[in-house]
C-alpha cells in the first residue's frame, strides 16, 4: 500500500490527492509537518517538503507533486488527467506549471505564512498588509480562470485535466485561509463548486488543520 506523506494545507499533496482519488489509487495519509525538519523524512526527501509517497514493499519513494502526478498518469490507464495531442498536452503542463509557481507564491504562500505558520508555529499575529496583498492577487488570477473559462469548459480545454486539479488544489486552501472573495467571480465559482461535488474532493475538504479553522462555506458545494 502507497503511503502518502503530507498535512492538511499541503496544496501539492492536494493535487496528487486528487489525481489518485480520480484515478481510483488506495494510499495511506501519514501526518507530515515539513517544518519540523524530522530526520527521518529527511531522509526520504532531503528537500523536506511533501508530498513524498512511498511505497515499502517495492521499495519505490516518489518525490514532488509533479513527478508523483506524471509517474501515476504513465502507470494507471483510469481517469487519465494530461489528454489530447502534443499542444494540448503542452498547455495543461503550462498551467499546472502556473499554479505550482505563481499561484502559489503570489497567494497560498503568504497565506499559509500568515494565517498558519504563525499562528502555529510563531504564536504571532499575521501582517494584515501582507494578507490584503495575497488576497488582491488571489483576485487577480481569478479573473484570469475567468478567462479561461470563457473561453472553454474545462481550463485547459474540453475535458477535466491536471490543471483543474492543480488550480482547485491551490484554490482550496486559499479559500480555507479565508483569502478568496467570490464575489464577482461566478465562472470560477461554478467550476470550482462542480470540482468540490466529486468523489475525489470531499476527503479533502473533511480535514482540518489544527489551531486554524476554514470559513462557514468552505466545505459546502452550494457556497
Amino acid at each position: 500500500m502507497w503511503q502518502l506523506y503530507q498535512f492538511p494545507l499541503c496544496p501539492f499533496s492536494r493535487k496528487v490527492r486528487l489525481l489518485l482519488g480520480e484515478k481510483g489509487v488506495g494510499y495511506d495519509l501519514v501526518r507530515e509537518s515539513p517544518w519540523l525538519r524530522r530526520d527521518e523524512f529527511l531522509d526520504l526527501n532531503p528537500a523536506g517538503q511533501t508530498p513524498v509517497m512511498v511505497e515499502a514493499e517495492r521499495n519505490v519513494t516518489l518525490i514532488d507533486s509533479t513527478a508523483i502526478c506524471e509517474y501515476f498518469e504513465e502507470t494507471i490507464e483510469k481517469g487519465p488527467m494530461i489528454v489530447g495531442h502534443a499542444a494540448s498536452r503542452a498547455e495543461i503542463r503550462r498551467l499546472v506549471a502556473w499554479f505550482d509557481g505563481a499561484f502559489y507564491f503570489d497567494v497560498v504562500k503568504p497565506l499559509m505564512d500568515e494565517r498558519m505558520k504563525k499562528r502555529l508555529i510563531h504564536r504571532q499575529s499575521p501582517d494584515a498588509k501582507a494578507l490584503r496583498e495575497a488576497m488582491r492577487q488571489a483576485n487577480n488570477h481569478m479573473d484570469y480562470i475567468d478567462y479561461l473559462l470563457d473561453h472553454r469548459r474545462w481550463l485547459a480545454g474540453p475535458a477535466l485535466s491536471l490543471a483543474d486539479l492543480a488550480a482547485a488544489a491551490h484554490l482550496s486552501v486559499a479559500d480555507y485561509l479565508g483569502g478568496v472573495d467570490w464575489q464577482g467571480h461566478e465562472q470560477t465559482k461554478a467550476w470550482y463548486a462542480g470540482l468540490k461535488s466529486r468523489p475525489s474532493f470531499r476527503p479533502l475538504l473533511s480535514e482540518r488543520m489544527e489551531v486554524v479553522g476554514p470559513p462557514p462555506h468552505y466545505d459546502k458545494v452550494d457556497f
